[in-house]
């Protein structure tokens, strides 16, 4: 059996060497004759490269040839992948990919294809990059009502969070010092600003809850804002700050989902996971809470998903994985603003005295939060659950103050 690689950067050249590594044992679990690698697409060309030879520039070739029967997109990015993944699979020839943008935005339409077919599309890798999560979701935990799936997806902003908590660095340090270590891009928005997390939380639920979640509808916020008086107050409460990416599914038939960061208490599975790695918590009403945990992407922990997924893909050639979700629909997601939270509030204040006896009448009461060193003018608390927007509405109506920061309090 063929296979082709569309992109040969960090996860397609780890591909290739998994493949070459790992040969005689892949070909045996794939129940194959054989596995080989055909075609490895990229503009660019990789003088000395051992698969040098494999290295085509045309589309047409992997398409036009009859013995490729899977074709793996380590692209990225939404085009031209969408494009050369929905032609591969109008061709009957199935899918892997590690492209979490072209799963979450097309993946609906993906899958559909897929079907009409008779190829298969996986993208286990898409998720959690080594972390198995896909596979347990469809098949392991099958037989129960997924509640709610909430995690650290993010190895970038762990990383950068880790160091704020850890070495007490600031955020502008800390993002240098994870792009001295190649664990940040040159342009780390992707990261920083939560998108990354927020198309990995948008197929989740997809999966979860079995319906197309567009990461446009999802309220998205990152950590440039986090503070190290915030990462204090946060010890002082009881836990730490991290970016968590969740979704619930509500009493409505509607579902809610959220990326920012939030105050995880330490008793949480989730407060201890630092540096790189990721974890997601998947809340079922069988079993209960259940965290996967690992490096949530590199090089070979990516291409170990993916060699997964072609091994899965050679085994059911002659017949689909049938998973997958149905089409998204408006308003099918909530406004966050009608979840119920509590949220961490810290201000500043020539009259802090004063603007705390306000919070307690406007909230009905809040907790105070004291750090050492703290300015004089400085004050922060912790008000009681509500749906977020009454909460804002209230804080708006505190006078006398200037709010530096709130964060969402969770209870995972």
């Amino acid at each position: 059996m063929n296979i082709a690689v569309m992109g040969y950067g960090v996860v397609g050249s780890g591909v290739a060497e998994l493949l070459e590594k790992n040969h005689d044992q892949i070909v045996k679990k794939s129940q194959q004759d054989e596995m080989r690698l055909k075609y490895i697409l990229d503009r660019r060309t990789f003088p000395g490269d051992k698969n040098e030879s494999l290295v085509v520039a045309d589309f047409e070739k992997i398409i036009s040839d009859d013995s490729v029967k899977i074709v793996v997109e380590t692209m990225g990015g939404l085009h031209p992948a969408y494009e050369f993944v929905l032609d591969c699979l109008n061709a009957g020839k199935s899918v892997v990919t590690s492209n979490k943008e072209l799963v979450a935005e097309k993946g609906c339409e993906l899958l559909k294809a897929a079907k009409e077919h008779n190829a298969n599309f996986l993208f286990e890798a898409s998720v959690g990059g080594g972390i198995p999560i896909i596979r347990p979701i469809t098949q392991c935990l099958a037989a129960n009502d997924i509640d709610e799936i909430a995690g650290i997806l993010n190895g970038t902003t762990n990383f950068i969070l880790t160091m704020m908590i850890k070495q007490g660095m600031t955020f502008e340090d800390a993002l240098r010092l994870a792009q001295k270590n190649g664990y940040a891009e040159r342009d780390p928005s992707a990261d920083i600003q939560g998108h990354d997390a927020c198309r990995k939380i948008a197929i989740l639920a997809a999966l979860c809850f079995g319906k197309h979640v567009y990461p446009a509808d999802i309220h998205t916020e990152g950590i440039t804002e986090i503070t190290l008086a915030d990462v204090d107050y946060a010890a002082a409460w009881g836990g730490v700050i991290k970016l968590i990416a969740r979704s619930k599914k509500l009493e409505n038939g509607k579902i809610s989902a959220i990326v920012s960061p939030a105050f995880v208490g330490y008793g949480s599975q989730l407060a201890g996971v630092d540096d790189v790695f990721n974890a997601i918590l998947v809340r079922g009403d069988a079993i209960g809470d259940v965290v996967f945990y690992g490096r949530g992407a590199g090089k070979l922990p990516t291409a170990s998903a993916v060699v997964a997924d072609i091994i899965d893909c050679a085994q059911h050639m002659k017949e689909r994985k049938d998973f997958g979700w149905g089409e998204g629909e408006e308003g099918y997601v909530s406004s966050y603003l009608d979840i119920e939270t509590s949220l961490y509030v810290r201000l500043t204040s020539d009259s802090k005295e004063e603007v705390l006896e306000q919070a307690n009448s406007v909230f009905g009461g809040v907790k105070a939060l004291h750090r050492d060193n703290a300015p004089d003018n400085e004050a922060a608390f912790v008000t009681p659950a509500a749906a977020e927007k009454e909460l804002r509405e209230k804080l708006a109506a505190l006078t006398g103050a200037k709010i530096e920061s709130v964060i969402r309090i969770t209870d995972y």
